[in-house]
């Protein structure tokens, strides 16, 4: 795709697979979790069980390690028909509190990028989950010196993007997105006229998945986050 960044003043980022590495621990937990609950399932079905709790849940805990914790017990409760300890109940919790406790893992490239494009432009992290948990994770990253602002937000949709650019007086050509979700991250920027580029992190949570064919030339992929150098 050819490519014309010469209008773009703000840069938003994504955090979570995008600055840092998010989605390995939360397949770490589901492995965890699995684990403690064999007795009472075969793991493909507890897998499932839980997902399906999650997407349940997000409209009443949103997105991040608390709600999934949340989403665990509950599974455990329904999975074992109300018979699980309170000793796997502890466990469980233990794993959310490991996973809140993690220590920041940053992705190979993010600070050069970052220290490079900071001075040029208006630097943004756009995220969504816990505020709470994204906070600590920016704190412990050793990032925040980069960023001009920091927003969390509950869903990154078309809606949740066009409000924030009009909060912020920002005009959609002048602002471009970078993030791992096609679905998140680049589909509802490039549907609201501003710019996009998408670098895969190797693991995708099945609820960030696309389905179908979507055309890249309204948005630059890449396969690593230097590359953006070569265009900013």
């Amino acid at each position: 795709m050819e490519v014309d960044f010469s209008k773009i003043e703000y840069i938003a980022f994504d955090a979570d697979d995008t600055l840092w590495v998010n989605e390995t621990y939360f397949r770490e937990a589901e492995e965890a979790f699995a684990s403690l609950l064999e007795g009472y399932e075969t793991k493909n079905k507890i897998d499932q069980e839980l997902f399906k709790k999650e997407m349940d849940n997000l409209a009443l805990y949103g997105y991040g390690v608390k709600g999934f914790m949340l989403s665990m017990i509950e599974s455990a409760m329904e999975i074992s028909n109300g018979r699980v300890s309170l000793e796997v109940l502890d466990k469980i919790i233990g794993i959310g509190k490991k996973m809140i406790n993690h220590p920041v893992e940053l992705l190979d490239g993010v600070e050069e990028v970052l220290k490079t494009l900071s001075p040029k432009y208006h630097v943004m992290v756009v995220t969504k989950g816990d505020l709470l948990d994204q906070e600590r994770k920016l704190e412990k990253s050793g990032l925040a010196q980069y960023f001009h602002h920091v927003e969390v937000l509950s869903e990154k949709k078309e809606t949740n993007y066009s409000n924030l650019l009009e909060h912020l007086r920002i005009p959609a050509e002048k602002f471009l997105m970078i993030g791992n979700s096609l679905k998140s991250d680049v589909l509802p920027i490039v549907n609201i006229g501003a710019q996009a580029i998408h670098i895969p992190f190797h693991t995708t949570w099945q609820h960030e998945m696309v389905q179908g064919d979507h055309a890249s030339d309204t948005y630059l992929s890449l396969d690593s986050i230097r590359g953006v150098l070569k265009y900013l």
